[in-house]
């Protein structure tokens, strides 16, 4: 059971990897493409529409570097996520299986589909992640007037 679990947690993680990968590439090719459209942006006899329409792309660009910062954080804090300790109680590489849903800490993720199911893959500083902390197997809480019993954690 804990070898299962641990690969669990590990296919978990590089799956989250490889989603977050997608955004970051996803976010390169929107700041080209934006960057392309500034470029070559003609200039006409309508002056103010040339300037306002580089403006747009620069904008554009700036959204998905934002975007590619995020992104690249997130990459970062799954990286000194450690995937090979089973944990008793809730803390960052926790996988914690309540009675509503299941939740993964580590990054900002959101909802995913995994293994033919939902998890939610959440920061450590998101405010469900905060209110799970230290909580072990058997705990509930009570967040956004639902609550949520604590399955298991590992």
């Amino acid at each position: 059971m804990t070898t299962h679990k641990i690969a669990y947690k590990k296919n978990l993680h590089q799956h989250c990897i490889a989603l977050i990968q997608q955004r970051i590439d996803a976010a390169l090719q929107a700041m080209q493409n934006a960057q392309a459209a500034a470029n070559s942006e003609e200039k006409s006899s309508a002056g103010d529409k040339y300037e306002t329409s580089r403006a747009m792309s620069h904008l554009e660009k700036d959204m998905h570097a934002r975007q590619l910062a995020a992104n690249q954080n997130e990459l970062a804090a799954l990286g000194v996520v450690d995937c090979n300790t089973l944990h008793a109680s809730v803390t960052t590489g926790s996988i914690i299986i309540c009675n509503e849903a299941s939740f993964f800490v580590a990054a900002g993720l959101g909802k995913i589909s995994f293994e033919d199911g939902i998890i939610y893959v959440l920061s450590p500083n998101a405010p469900v992640a905060k209110s799970l902390l230290h909580k072990v197997a058997g705990n509930s809480l009570i967040f956004n007037n639902k609550i949520i019993f604590i399955r298991e954690v590992f």
